[in-house]
């Protein structure tokens, strides 16, 4: 394209150098997850803990109790760490070292987003403290599991108190906000099945944020696109009759039944099943998530950015709806499985 970035591909490497390289008011919208402070290690290779590279000679059994990585993986190398993600999100020592980051990251964002363009940001919080026992509520933290790539740990920092929630998503939603972008509206994502928690003190977490704001005071949202059906229970023939015959943004129609059904303002809560994904990586939202997100930010034919691609979904959901694509991943493994995905089902163009 004219502006020398190719579209529809994923750009290896670290998220505010390559943004940094990137002309201004290039994509229509942009729909992420960044890695969450204190969760993960997304570098770590997990060649120690899962599997048993061809030619391993080593001992598996003592190199999964222990931890240490295979000498033989062709990802690291035997030095558990994959090439290239140094630079990783997540990791910082507190909170707001987090936050710093992802401002300056967003900082970028906005600049090569349309003056009319609209940034979709799911994020989720955590605890200090993030340990199995009481011993680990101290730096550096022990994590919950291994076996879900937690292998990092929350550490409890300065002006935190053990198993406080830190806040996080408020946290980074009021510093965008103060950065320059508009906060529109907090989506609550609901989750009918969320990862089981062995808390005897508080509710079971079953919600993360979906943070809708924008580069400008106007911008660029299909209402008519994500308009839901009425779930009036007082829905009768007299009010089919009324709605049917109105604007059809103002109505649907039943394939099933063939009868029109009066129709209602997205809401900011969303009930998504979080859904099991089979390659080595741990945080892939649901498609259903984010299809509202490229539906009413970004026009048919329009360029979805994804600054975090882990997985590919954002890509993945752009294409099947008509949308081009750019990404941006630190990871070159993931990069890999994200070509997998859309080779599987659409053909690049």
């Amino acid at each position: 394209m004219q502006s020398g970035v190719e579209l529809n591909k994923i750009y290896q490497g670290n998220a505010l150098e390559i943004l940094r390289s990137w002309p201004d008011e290039l994509v229509h919208c942009v729909i992420t997850s960044p890695p969450y402070w204190g969760l993960r290690d997304y570098g770590s290779c997990d060649c120690a803990h899962y599997r048993v590279f061809e030619g391993d000679t080593t001992n598996s059994a003592a190199n999964y109790r222990s931890g240490r990585p295979s000498p033989n993986c062709p990802k690291c190398a035997g030095t558990g760490k994959i090439k290239g993600t140094e630079k990783q999100l997540g990791l910082e020592k507190a909170p707001d070292e987090y936050i710093s980051r992802l401002v300056s990251i967003f900082r970028e964002v906005r600049r090569v987003l349309r003056k009319d363009g609209t940034l979709w940001l799911v994020m989720g919080d955590c605890y200090m403290g993030s340990g199995v026992h009481a011993a680990h509520h101290k730096n550096p933290g022990i994590s919950q599991s291994p076996k879900r790539g937690c292998t990092h740990g929350v550490p409890v920092t300065e002006g935190f108190k053990p198993k406080d929630l830190v806040g996080i998503p408020w946290m980074l939603a009021f510093a965008l906000r103060d950065d320059g972008w508009w906060l529109r509206s907090d989506i609550v994502w609901h989750k009918p099945n969320p990862m089981p928690e062995s808390v005897r003190d508080r509710p079971t977490k079953s919600h993360e944020y979906v943070f809708l704001l924008s580069k400008s005071k106007k911008y660029y949202y299909d209402q008519d696109a994500v308009r839901e059906i009425s779930k009036d229970p007082t829905d009768n023939r007299a009010a089919r009759e009324k709605y049917g015959k109105g604007d059809p943004h103002i109505s649907r129609l039943n394939p099933k039944t063939a009868k029109t059904y009066p129709t209602r303002n997205l809401r900011d809560v969303w009930t998504v099943t979080t859904q099991p994904f089979p390659e080595a990586h741990f945080a892939v939202y649901p498609e259903k998530l984010i299809e509202p997100c490229i539906k009413a930010g970004a026009p048919e034919g329009g360029v979805v950015l994804d600054p975090f691609m882990g997985a590919g979904t954002t890509a993945l959901v752009a294409r099947k709806l008509g949308r081009r694509f750019l990404g941006i991943e630190l990871n070159p493994e993931y990069i890999k499985m994200t070509e997998k995905r859309l080779n599987q089902g659409f053909l690049w163009s």
